[in-house]
């Protein structure tokens, strides 16, 4: 039967009833989980996205919340994003707000501002049938546009995950679950809906999110999924780079950067988006150490609520990549370790962006931050003084701390460099022994004549 293959794996049994009997997806029956039996609650939800909820409801169009928001809230995660799904076209909503702007070529989105937050409301989507349909997919079966609109009954197939397809519906605050999405939440379980081949084929950035989502939540991939990230993983350099850029932002600054790390490798995706430093961790336990300690930190920074940068964990990720190449140029040709670290670091970034666009804002720094570690060696006169007024120093001085936390740095170096800051000007001077004897005048100068010219 076709829908044992489309739709098979444990819920096969809940979604061939929601099928029509043409055995494709046409008119399914959600199950309805009324208020009273779920947790998702309004309080949970932002006063702007309720805004948008009720004023789409009141104005005739359904509206329900979906996606990560209702996912997070069953698991009573305090969900932070809120995506709304509609059957009022991106015009038909643009019309309603007045803080409202449409984007998107691939999917056709509209975005609802209120200050800094963005509530984004999407149209009920439906599979591409006719020849006149704004679809398009290239050789590989992967999405390029796909503004085709239908009816929630439709749109529900076009979601990646049952655990991302529950409709919060604000007319009754129920819960509409046509995968069995609801119950996955509850056993962890992450489910691709319909077939993974296929559905990664559309879209291999699916992978990744896959594992950012049992990354972030402890939920277990499905092996059905497994089986198809096998077969899949090589699709990703198929990906828009500056798209996968985005995807690495997710992945690793999102305070669940180490199991996702874990994962990625697991499942040989980290190695899709970081060719050379897989090679290297691959060679190096040490390595893999220093990423993991620098992830851990990384995960720690956002739990307390302090910023995080790309620029240090790219250059946590490239720093064996960029040591090796820099030591070799310095074997083909004289130069200073800095220099030769410096040069190195363009050299990797460039193979890199042919995966990952990473924007000059972060790479421009990176590089400074990386070729300043070997002057932490210079603990003597002004060269040394001077750093600690670098504009890159407080970044360097931390991965300073790293390399030396997981033994690739000197202790006593590292406790130099934290004292000194905390130092008065008097102390620091000593430290770097810079201070001179009393009554004793720097000796001036003597300026050169200029020879006579010879007339």
């Amino acid at each position: 039967m076709p829908g044992l293959l489309l739709y098979g794996r444990n819920f096969s049994s809940q979604a061939i009833n929601h099928l029509n009997n043409t055995g494709k997806p046409g008119s399914p029956v959600p199950q309805v989980i009324p208020r009273p039996e779920h947790n998702v609650s309004r309080k949970e939800i932002s006063s702007a996205a309720l805004k948008v909820l009720y004023r789409l409801h009141k104005s005739g169009y359904q509206a329900f919340l979906v996606g990560g928001g209702v996912r997070d809230a069953i698991l009573e995660l305090h969900p932070k994003d809120f995506d709304i799904g509609t059957n009022a076209t991106p015009d038909e909503v643009r019309s309603l707000f007045s803080n409202c702007r449409l984007i998107g070529r691939r999917f056709r989105l509209a975005h609802v501002r209120f200050g800094r937050e963005v509530i984004e409301v999407a149209t009920f989507r439906a599979a591409a049938n006719h020849e006149d349909d704004d679809s398009a997919l290239d050789t590989e079966g992967r999405i390029l546009r796909d503004n085709v609109y239908g009816s929630i009954d439709e749109d529900v197939w076009r979601r990646d995950f049952t655990c991302n397809a529950l409709y919060y519906n604000i007319a009754d605050f129920s819960i509409w679950d046509y995968t069995g999405g609801f119950e996955d939440v509850k056993q962890k379980r992450l489910v691709v809906i319909g077939d993974p081949l296929q559905r990664l084929r559309e879209d291999p950035v699916r992978m990744l999110r896959a594992v950012r989502f049992a990354g972030k939540l402890g939920f277990s991939i499905d092996q059905t999924v497994v089986a198809a990230m096998r077969d899949c993983r090589g699709l990703l350099a198929n990906v828009p780079a500056a798209r996968l850029f985005d995807e690495f932002l997710k992945l690793f600054q999102s305070g669940f950067a180490e199991p996702t790390f874990e994962l990625l490798r697991e499942h040989n995706l980290f190695g899709e988006l970081f060719p050379a430093t897989e090679e290297e961790l691959r060679l190096d336990d040490n390595f893999v150490a220093f990423v993991r300690a620098a992830l851990r930190n990384s995960d720690k920074r956002v739990a307390d609520g302090q910023s995080v940068t790309p620029m240090f964990l790219l250059g946590v990720f490239f720093w064996v990549p960029v040591k090796k190449l820099a030591e070799k140029m310095r074997e083909e040709e004289k130069m200073s370790e800095s220099q030769s670290i410096n040069l190195a670091s363009y050299e990797v970034v460039a193979g890199q962006q042919r995966r990952i666009s990473i924007p000059k804002r972060f790479t421009v720094p990176m590089r400074e931050m990386l070729s300043l570690q070997p002057r932490f060696t210079t603990t003597r006169g002004k060269r040394g003084l001077n750093l600690l007024e670098h504009r890159r120093f407080r970044a360097a001085y931390d991965f300073m701390l790293l390399r030396a936390a997981v033994g690739w740095g000197d202790p006593e170096l590292a406790k130099f460099w934290t004292d000194v800051q905390t130092q008065s000007a008097e102390e620091r001077a000593s430290s770097f022994e810079m201070q001179s004897s009393p009554g004793k005048k720097r000796p001036r100068r003597r300026r050169r004549r200029k020879p006579k010219s010879e007339s």
